[in-house]
């Protein structure tokens, strides 16, 4: 399951727990996410710039184990969502443009490729562009 907290900033913490969060938990989270509000909210409908959900930022698992530490378990992942405008920049590499925030953020739907067995490094390389020097092939 999914929480959401709404920092003063106006910036959105979602915390991934299993199993749910307790009174107990949910008060040291508002604490800790500086007097962030709980949402009751499963899903939230705004727009937000957040990071990819294929990618546990550093800044996710830091705040795991701070959690860790003050004696909450069962918590998986914790990012933050920052509100977006129509014409609100981002880096694609690294962030994604939500449409609404919901219990899917995280969920990854792809499958992985099959591994590709290459036998000429070196025509690889050519063939595919990767630029690896005469050392690195």
């Amino acid at each position: 399951m999914i929480a959401f907290f709404k920092t003063p900033s106006r910036s959105i913490v979602a915390v991934e727990a299993e199993p749910a969060l307790s009174q107990e938990t949910v008060a040291k989270l508002i604490w800790l996410f500086g007097e962030a509000e709980p949402l009751d909210s499963t899903q939230i409908d705004e727009r937000f710039i957040g990071p990819r959900r294929e990618m546990i930022t550093p800044w996710s698992t830091c705040a795991v184990e701070i959690t860790q530490n003050m004696g909450i378990s069962g918590i998986t992942r914790i990012e933050e969502y920052f509100p977006a405008q129509h014409d609100t920049t981002y880096d694609p590499m690294l962030q994604r443009l939500y449409d609404r925030l919901d219990q899917t953020i995280f969920s990854i739907d792809k499958k992985p490729e099959p591994i590709i067995y290459i036998d000429d490094i070196a025509a690889y390389n050519e063939q595919e562009g990767l630029a690896l020097s005469p050392e690195e092939v």
